[in-house]
């Protein structure tokens, strides 16, 4: 059996700009959704992130995109552009350095939102191989 991930919705306080924010980072295209009151922030061809505009409270959600290592310092290059902080770790202070976990890179950011976005290029996430 296989199962994808097809969407998620991302609350936001401001849906078109939070949504367009992330795309331009990711270097991913953005627009209206197709259905639904949503921005859509298409990721790749099977995943979709619809951001919806709410007042009400919402969790913190946390995201993290597996990228290659050119697209790693494409999106970083943005990020530095933008002026967007940055840090090693999930917690803690913006240190603005990059985490070399596991051999690969990572680096988390939160957005006004609240919302917090990793990159990294070696998943940690994943069971180990026996």
């Amino acid at each position: 059996m296989t199962i994808e991930l097809d969407h998620s919705i991302v609350s936001a306080r401001t849906r078109d700009a939070s949504a367009r924010q992330l795309a331009k980072l990711l270097g991913v295209p953005s627009g209206p959704a197709a259905a639904g009151p949503f921005y859509a922030v298409y990721v790749n061809d099977g995943l979709t992130l619809d951001f919806i505009e709410t007042d009400e409270d919402f969790p913190v959600q946390h995201f993290c995109f597996r990228v290659s290592e050119e697209d790693f310092d494409r999106i970083l290059g943005r990020l530095q552009a933008a002026g967007i902080d940055y840090r090693s770790n999930v917690q803690g202070p913006v240190d603005h350095q990059i985490n070399n976990y596991l051999g690969g890179r990572l680096v988390y950011w939160n957005v006004p939102e609240g919302h917090q976005w990793e990159i990294l290029t070696v998943s940690y996430a994943r069971p180990p191989k026996l």
